[in-house]
C-alpha cells in the first residue's frame, strides 16, 4: 500500500514538474536536455551488452560443436 501511494506521489510530482504553466516547475527543457545527453550513453551500454552476448553465443556454439564432434568420434569408436 505504501508503494502504491509513493508511486502515485512520484507520478504526480513528475507531471507537476514538467507541465508548462506558470505555477509549475517548468523543468521540461531540463528533462529534454538530460534525455538528449543520456541517449548516447544508454546506446553505448546497450551496444556493449549486445557485444558481450554475441561473444558468449559464439563461444557456446563452438563448445557445442566440439561436444558434437566428440560424441561422433565416440560413436564411431564404439561401433568399430
Amino acid at each position: 500500500m505504501v508503494a502504491l501511494i509513493l508511486g502515485i506521489l512520484f507520478v504526480l510530482f513528475a507531471v507537476y514538474s514538467v507541465i508548462p504553466v506558470s505555477w509549475g516547475l517548468q523543468w521540461w527543457q531540463d528533462v529534454l536536455l538530460m534525455l538528449k545527453g543520456g541517449i548516447p550513453i544508454l546506446a553505448a551500454l546497450v551496444g556493449l551488452i549486445a557485444v558481450f552476448i554475441g561473444i558468449a553465443d559464439i563461444k557456446d556454439k563452438i563448445e557445442a560443436k566440439k561436444e558434437e564432434d566428440e560424441e561422433e568420434s565416440e560413436e564411431t569408436e564404439n561401433g568399430e
